[in-house]
C-alpha cells in the first residue's frame, strides 16, 4: 500500500465488533426478528464478511448469549479472595451497566438456543448466582439466601430491559444500592402491613375469538411465538388452520391482543387496589404487592407479554408501549412522593430493578403460586425500590 492510501484497514477486534451489534440487534428485535445482514450493515461491513467470521446466525447468536455471563465471570475471577459482597455485587452493576444494549438477550431471548448450549449458558449463571448467594448467607444469615441472591441480581440485569436514559455511573449506584437493600432484606418479615390486593378475574373464554388467544397464550410461552404456528392454534381449539383468519388478520395480532388483556387486567388491578390510598409508602406496597400477585396468578400472560413484545410489527407494538408507560407513570409518581429525592429518571430505574426482582425470583421459586411467596417476593421488592 503506497504512503497516503485510504484503503480500509480491518480492525483487529472485527469478530468482538460483530458479537457487540449482534447483541444490540437480537436485543431490539428477538432472534427471529433479527437479520444478518442487518447486523452486518450496523458493523459497516457486508453479509459476505459477516459470514467469514460466523457461519450462520445461530452461531453469532450462541455467541452472543454468553458474552455477557462470559464477562460476568471472568470479572468475578478477577476479584481478590477477600472480596465481600459488595466488591461482587458493585462488579456485576459495573459489566451489566457498561453492556446493557446487549446484556438482555439470555433473559428471553436465550430458549432459542438447543439444549446443550443451554445447559452451558445455566451452568455459568449457576456460578455467578452460586457466588453471591455464598456471600449473602454469609454477611446477611437470613432466611431464603438463594431467593435473596436470585432477587438482587434481577434488580441489577433489569437494567438490560428497558431504555431509560441515564448516566453511566449514576446508574451503578441506584442498582448497587438496590441490591444491597435486597439482599439485606428478611423475605418471611413481610412488607409491614401491606394491604390485601384483589386481582380481576380472567375473563372465562365464552367467544371463539377468547378460545384462540386462551390457546394461543400457553402455546407462546412454551415454545416461542416465531415457533407457533396457526396450525397448531387451530387445532387446540378444534379449528382448522384457514379458520383463524375469520378471527384475527394473522398470528401477531393474536400476540397483540394477548398483551392487551395483559396490559389491561394488570391497570384494572391497579386502579382497584390503589382507590382510596393517600399515603404515599403504603402506596407503593401496594402497587407492589399487586404487580406480584398478578405476575403469580398470570404467569403465562406475563411471560408472553414481557418476551414477545419486541417481535411486534411497529403498529401492534405502539399501544402496548403506551399502556406500558402508563403503568410505569403510576409507579413513578407514587415513588418520587415516598421519596422526594428521586428524579423521574432514577425513579424510573428503581421501578425497572423492582420488575426484575419480581422476574428472577419468581423464576426460583418456579412460579409457584401461595400468600408466602407472593409476600417474600412483594418485601423484596419493596426494599429494592428503598421506601
Amino acid at each position: 500500500m503506497t504512503a497516503g492510501s485510504t484503503a480500509a484497514v480491518r480492525p483487529r477486534n472485527r469478530r468482538q465488533l460483530i458479537v457487540e451489534a449482534a447483541g444490540r440487534v437480537f436485543s431490539l428485535r428477538g432472534y427471529h426478528g433479527a437479520s444478518m445482514e442487518e447486523i452486518a450493515t450496523s458493523v459497516g461491513i457486508t453479509a459476505a464478511a459477516l459470514y467469514r467470521h460466523f457461519p450462520n446466525k445461530y452461531a453469532l447468536f450462541a455467541e452472543c448469549a454468553n458474552v455477557t455471563v462470559d464477562r460476568l465471570v471472568a470479572t468475578l475471577d478477577e476479584l481478590p479472595a477477600e472480596a465481600g459482597l459488595a466488591d461482587v455485587l458493585a462488579a456485576v452493576t459495573r459489566v451489566t451497566v457498561a453492556h446493557r444494549a446487549s446484556g438482555g438477550v439470555y433473559r428471553w431471548e436465550a430458549r432459542y438456543l438447543d439444549s446443550q448450549d443451554r445447559k452451558l449458558l445455566r451452568g455459568k449463571f449457576g456460578y455467578v448466582v452460586e457466588r453471591v448467594t455464598d456471600l449473602v448467607s454469609r454477611e446477611h444469615p437470613l432466611p431464603d439466601e438463594r431467593l435473596r441472591a436470585a432477587a438482587a441480581l434481577g434488580a441489577i440485569g433489569s437494567i438490560t430491559m428497558h431504555r431509560t436514559s441515564i448516566a453511566q455511573r449514576r446508574t451503578e449506584e441506584l442498582l448497587l444500592a438496590s441490591a444491597m437493600r435486597v439482599v439485606a432484606t428478611d423475605p418471611t418479615a413481610g412488607t409491614g402491613g401491606a394491604p390485601l390486593v384483589e386481582l380481576p378475574a380472567q375473563p372465562v373464554p365464552r367467544t371463539r375469538r377468547a378460545e384462540i388467544l386462551a390457546a394461543a397464550i400457553p402455546l407462546f410461552e412454551r415454545d416461542g411465538f416465531a415457533t407457533v404456528t396457526n396450525g397448531r392454534i387451530a387445532e387446540a381449539v378444534g379449528l382448522v388452520p384457514s379458520a383463524i383468519y375469520r378471527y384475527f388478520p394473522g398470528k401477531a395480532d393474536i400476540l397483540a391482543e394477548a398483551c392487551l388483556q395483559a396490559a389491561g387486567l394488570l391497570g384494572q388491578a391497579v386502579e382497584q387496589n390503589l382507590r382510596g390510598v393517600t399515603d404515599p409508602r403504603e402506596a407503593v406496597v401496594t402497587l407492589a404487592a399487586t404487580y406480584v400477585a398478578y405476575s403469580f396468578e398470570h404467569t403465562a400472560l406475563t411471560n408472553v407479554a414481557n418476551a414477545e413484545l419486541i417481535g411486534l410489527p411497529a403498529k401492534l407494538q405502539r399501544p402496548l408501549i403506551i399502556e406500558q408507560r402508563e403503568h410505569i407513570a403510576v409507579w413513578e409518581q407514587q415513588l418520587r412522593s415516598a421519596r422526594p429525592e428521586l428524579d423521574s429518571r432514577q425513579a424510573r430505574v428503581l421501578v425497572h430493578a423492582g420488575f426484575g426482582v419480581v422476574f428472577e425470583a419468581g423464576r426460583r421459586l418456579k412460579w409457584q403460586d401461595s400468600p408466602g411467596h407472593r409476600d417474600a417476593v412483594a418485601a423484596l421488592v419493596v426494599a429494592a425500590l428503598g421506601v
